[in-house]
């Protein structure tokens, strides 16, 4: 601690008083540490901000989008997301062709390459089917390179493999902010997004949550997002017939996404 007498000289010395001196460099630093935190603050909320908009199911910068359809005819349209597998298709397959219902599969394009049979078993079934990029790689903050990247060889490889339908787009984990949407509006192509989503991907969850947070959600006009296709799924496929027994009984009707469009 200064003493009032050295305090003093030092003052007479230099002309400036140490304690205010050491009061101002406190004040300086207090105002830094607020204007810091402050600019943290904004940059943390901006970041949540930008990744609550890239994955907001009803609106994106660029282009078209649907996560729903606005009528009150009782047509749903299941979607299911990733693969194809040689493991799993036969087994969706079979289920929905025992009660006549036909989906829209969002697949991978390395799946596809892996997979072809499975692939050309579910054209054969007469489903639609979409592109869900190539790797399944999160598409928000990526070049325009690399969505073409994605993309193009997904959507030429379903034609290899003999689709000849429309090919809408539904991005990984709904992900999407400004080169994507730019590009498939350049396409006029649609994004698909869902408004029913009833999977939290925990290891506990079964498979009669899974049909019960569906069947609670689903309305006319929604699109169902599901994924069925690896062996962690096992509970979602259980689900999916509980799931289209009890809509049919409702008096509800599946649709393909295309067809669906229909009844904007």
């Amino acid at each position: 601690m200064v003493s009032p007498g050295r305090r003093f000289r030092e003052r007479l010395r230099t002309g400036i008083d140490p304690s205010n001196q050491s009061r101002q460099g406190r004040q300086y630093m207090k105002r830094i540490s607020i204007r810091l935190g402050l600019t943290l603050l904004i940059l943390v909320a901006l970041a949540w901000g930008v990744e609550r908009f890239s994955d907001a199911n009803r609106y994106q910068l660029f282009g078209k989008i649907i996560a729903k359809v606005h009528t009150e005819d009782k047509v749903i349209a299941l979607t299911f997301d990733d693969g194809p597998t040689d493991e799993a298709t036969p087994e969706v397959l079979k289920i929905l062709a025992d009660r006549g219902v036909i989906a829209t599969f969002f697949v991978n394009g390395i799946a596809v390459e892996r997979h072809p049979d499975a692939m050309r078993a579910i054209i054969a079934a007469g489903h639609e089917v979409g592109n869900h990029t190539w790797s399944h790689r999160r598409m928000m903050l990526v070049s325009p390179s690399a969505v073409r990247k994605e993309l193009e060889p997904t959507d030429a490889i379903l034609r290899d493999v003999g689709y000849e339908g429309p090919l809408h787009f539904r991005p990984p984990y709904g992900r999407k902010l400004f080169s994507l949407p730019l590009h498939l509006a350049r396409e006029d192509r649609l994004t698909v997004m869902w408004s029913v989503a009833a999977e939290t991907f925990q290891p506990d969850q079964t498979a009669e949550d899974i049909a019960r947070r569906v069947l609670a959600q689903a309305g006319p006009g929604d699109i169902v997002m599901l994924h069925l296709m690896f062996r962690g799924n096992a509970n979602s496929r259980a689900a999916l017939p509980v799931i289209i027994d009890d809509l049919s009984a409702r008096g509800y009707r599946f649709v393909t996404v295309s067809d669906l469009l229909s009844y904007r």
